[in-house]
């Protein structure tokens, strides 16, 4: 900065100015510079705060400078008082004032500050405080931190004022207070200590001299003094006074911060001239209604190129700064409203024409009586640079893995090569890029292409030239990479610049696309706008994706022959499965059956052998015993037992009186295994395909009403009673009258052989979707919906029931002869009580009922 300039800010007409100046300048100083005016009517007039009060007290130093009496609304209770009085001594006595305490701010964060002034009395009566306030809360925290801390010279390194030392005429320590300071040492360590001992030779020897002058003149005695600490080199004041005979009271506490800000505040206007002109950055300083340069720094002219003489006294408009004037609008927008400017991002031309980009910073400052504008340029232009690349790069990247990723994934070779150009076209951003491909016998074609619609499109195009071919592979060949920035500055045939021509090229990059040592095709980029220097990154880009283009074609002509062999390898494994799966479903009911026989032979039938067994050797053992009785008898020693005639000789044939009930019970053990075994005939019928049925149209109403007339005997023998609810006008039904009484017989007995005697039957049916729905509804027993589930299964019964299995065959029975008839048959659990069997037929048709 200009000498004269600098002089000029400290002129008694321009204090002002300058301290806004500097102030502005040591914004990140962590405090508040102010000077407070106390005339002699006792009211107090802000003349200047620094904008570091809305950092430190959350206030704006309008607020501030309107009513100084915020202040005393941010103090903590617990502080105000010595706030307080400490402003009352400074007033009195014109001293030095000095004074730390906290803050809430309205936010709600607690603050420690220091404040420090040094009064002036004015000629008119009036009291100037210039100071500052110091944000010390890192420093209140870092104090609490080092309490562990075993250093030797810890209690006088920390002193706070809250410290206090008793201490001889002979330097030796008597007590001291240490309540809530920062103090490692014990009181053993201290207490009759010499004052050599424990602080530097230099320090002892100001403390030696500052306790006698205490002593021999009896006042007050104030020496400063430095020590170095593990938070680096501290100031310290200690305070001495009489507090006995031949003992003196010190009062030690920490001036590091104070001393800072009265040399901040001395060397400030040094400091930013300094800075102004060592700065790295464009620092200027212009008007704020014109942007006419009133200084500028050297690190303007090496950014502008503008001689600082050029500069001066011309505005921003006139040196032509500005790429955008709107910059400048929105600059002086954003001032106004919040009178300071962060990082706003703006491009500049220097004086050559080139184009920077840089972050500006700036706030309005008054010099003068003049509104200007400190603005601070940072120069970004490479950052944006590498940024531009790293973006450009993870494009690239980004569509290599992509493309890779489609490779791996799509078969469709064509939908690969057009969204390939398609993406490298809005990568490079160009007129066209296409995708030409070589063929022995058909030459060069097109098969993939992205161009804007302003151009002429190749898609499509083809040659089959040889010497235009020929030339093309050997541009290729000679070249793996043809980059052409200017298509006029290269040397080819008429036929290749006509080829240009007719198609707008003016820049080319040409890319080969190999399938080993083959010439298979290029992958091209045009620009038709005008000539273009390719940058690295895209040509990279263009090798890469021509070797996945490759690699896409390869993996197309592999898939394709695999594809045909998959599709034979499919059939026959589709043909092989489908057998399998028959021969499994046949081998799956023949398994099914096996089960059902095996049980039925090794439980139903072996329980009846038995039985019958038990049955001939009971009578047979009847015979012999009546034999035995008859020979007695006949010796008149007893009565005759038996009317069986006697038998003579114990293994000859003889006749044996059996009983009814007994043959009986063989008639009806036998006619049930009979039964059984005709059941189990009539599944393995029925598993064959094609049941035998000989369905006929027949009046269902009038069919059923016979059939349960046949079965009376047998409702009534278990006292059961059946309610006909058929509609007398039923539709005719398709049906094998022959089975079907056996069928309803086989759904009467399972509820008549679960329940006790007494059962109620209920007969209804109704007509839906073209079928006849039946249902037999009875008050008995409930089952589970597992057991209704499986009912009509042929499974494995439970061996504790003699007539599970019996039951079960003919369950299952019933519902291959409804199936066989394309209905559906089930069973229903009532919820309170009983079972509801029903059961579809389909109706006769027109044609059913005209058939012969």
């Amino acid at each position: 900065m200009d000498e004269t300039v600098v002089k000029s800010l400290y002129t008694p007409n321009c204090q002002q100015e300058a301290i806004n100046l500097l102030s502005k300048f040591a914004a990140n100083l962590p405090g508040i510079i102010f000077q407070v005016l106390q005339q002699q009517d006792g009211s107090v007039l802000v003349l200047y705060v620094s904008s570091g009060c809305e950092y430190l007290y959350e206030v704006e130093p309008e607020a501030l400078q309107a009513d100084f009496r915020v202040i005393y609304n941010l103090i903590h209770p617990q502080d105000i008082k010595a706030f307080t009085e400490s402003i009352a001594v400074c007033c009195n006595t014109v001293t030095p004032w000095h004074w730390e305490g906290r803050i809430i701010t309205p936010s709600g964060k607690l603050k420690w500050i220091q404040g420090t002034s040094q009064p002036e009395r004015q000629e008119e009566g009036a009291v100037l405080w210039n100071g500052f306030v110091l944000d010390i809360t890192d420093r209140k925290q870092a104090e609490e931190k080092l309490q562990g801390s075993e250093a030797r010279y810890k209690a006088i390194l920390d002193a706070i004022p809250d410290l206090m030392f008793r201490i001889s005429r002979d330097a030796e320590y008597l007590d001291l207070k240490s309540e809530g300071a920062n103090i490692t040492l014990s009181r053993e360590e201290i207490v009759g200590k010499h004052v050599q001992e424990l602080l530097p030779s230099d320090v002892a020897a100001i403390s030696l001299e500052a306790i006698a002058k205490t002593l021999d003149s009896g006042t007050l005695q104030t020496c400063e003094y430095q020590l170095t600490t593990p938070l680096g080199v501290r100031d310290y004041e200690a305070r001495l006074v009489v507090s006995g005979e031949d003992e003196v009271l010190a009062i030690v506490r920490d001036i590091t911060e104070r001393k800072q800000g009265e040399i901040a505040l001395q060397n400030l206007a040094q400091k930013f001239a300094k800075a102004f002109s060592c700065s790295p950055d464009s620092i200027t300083i212009s008007t704020l209604q014109e942007g006419r340069f009133i200084e500028v720094n050297d690190s303007f002219v090496e950014l502008s190129g503008y001689e600082r003489d050029e500069a001066i006294g011309k505005t921003s408009f006139e040196l032509n700064l500005w790429v955008d004037d709107r910059d400048r609008l929105n600059l002086l927008q954003e001032l106004q409203a919040t009178g300071v400017v962060r990082n706003l991002e703006v491009e500049f031309q220097q004086k050559l024409g080139k184009i920077i980009t840089t972050l500006l910073s700036a706030e309005v400052i008054d010099l003068d009586g003049v509104p200007c504008i400190l603005a601070v340029h940072h120069d970004i232009t490479e950052r944006k640079q590498v940024e531009a690349q790293f973006r450009l790069a993870a494009q690239r990247d980004r569509l290599l893995a992509e493309t890779l990723v489609r490779i791996r994934s799509s078969l469709n070779l064509e939908e690969i090569l057009q969204t390939t150009v398609t993406e490298v076209r809005q990568f490079l951003q160009t007129d066209r890029v296409f995708i030409a491909l070589n063929n022995t016998k058909l030459g060069i074609r097109t098969l993939a292409e992205s161009v804007d619609p302003k151009y002429p499109s190749v898609l499509g195009w083809s040659t089959n030239d040889e010497a235009y071919l020929q030339e093309v592979r050997n541009l290729l060949k000679d070249n793996l990479v043809r980059v052409v920035e200017d298509i006029t500055e290269m040397s080819v045939s008429p036929k290749v610049q006509a080829h240009c021509r007719k198609f707008q090229t003016q820049a080319s990059l040409a890319v080969p696309i190999m399938l080993g040592n083959e010439l298979f095709g290029a992958l091209i980029a045009n620009e038709c706008s005008g000539s273009r220097h390719w940058q690295p990154i895209e040509i990279d880009l263009l090798k890469q994706m021509s070797e996945q283009v490759a690699i896409a074609i390869q993996q197309s002509k592999i898939y394709q022959k695999l594809a045909e062999l998959n599709t034979n390898l499919e059939h026959q494994v589709e043909e092989r499965t489908s057998q399998l799966q028959q021969k499994m479903q046949e081998v799956e009911k023949l398994h099914r059956v096996k089960d059902v026989v095996l049980h039925t032979v090794a439980h139903d039938l072996r329980t009846s052998v038995m039985g019958n067994l038990m049955v001939l050797k009971n009578l047979l053992n009847q015979g012999l015993g009546s034999r035995e009785a008859g020979e007695q008898g006949a010796g008149g020693k007893g009565e005759e037992l038996i009317t069986n005639p006697p038998c003579p000789i114990p293994n000859s044939q003889s006749p044996i009186l059996v009983s009814r009930s007994i043959i009986e019970r063989m008639i009806q053990g036998n006619d049930r295994q009979l039964a059984m075994i005709n059941s189990l005939l009539e599944i393995n019928s029925g598993e064959k395909p094609g049941m035998d049925l000989k369905p006929e149209p027949v009046d269902f109403s009038i069919l059923l009403g016979k059939i349960f007339a046949q079965l009376q005997p047998m409702l009534t023998q278990n006292q059961a009673t059946l309610k006909n609810l058929l509609p007398a006008d039923l539709p005719l039904v398709m049906v094998d009258t022959s089975r079907l009484d056996k069928f309803l017989a086989h759904l009467l007995t399972h509820s008549l052989q679960n329940n006790p005697p007494g059962l109620n039957f209920i007969l209804s049916a109704t007509v839906e979707g073209g079928m006849l729905r039946t249902q037999i509804q009875d008050d008995g027993v409930v089952m589970s919906k597992l057991e209704c589930d499986r009912l009509f299964d042929l499974h494995v019964r439970d061996p504790q029931d003699c007539c599970s299995t019996s039951i079960g065959l003919k369950m299952y029975l019933c519902r291959k002869f409804i199936q066989s008839h394309g209905g559906e048959i089930g069973v229903i659990s009532n919820r309170k009580r009983g079972l509801t069997f029903w059961f579809t037929l389909p109706l006769a048709t027109s044609s059913t009922t005209n058939r012969p």
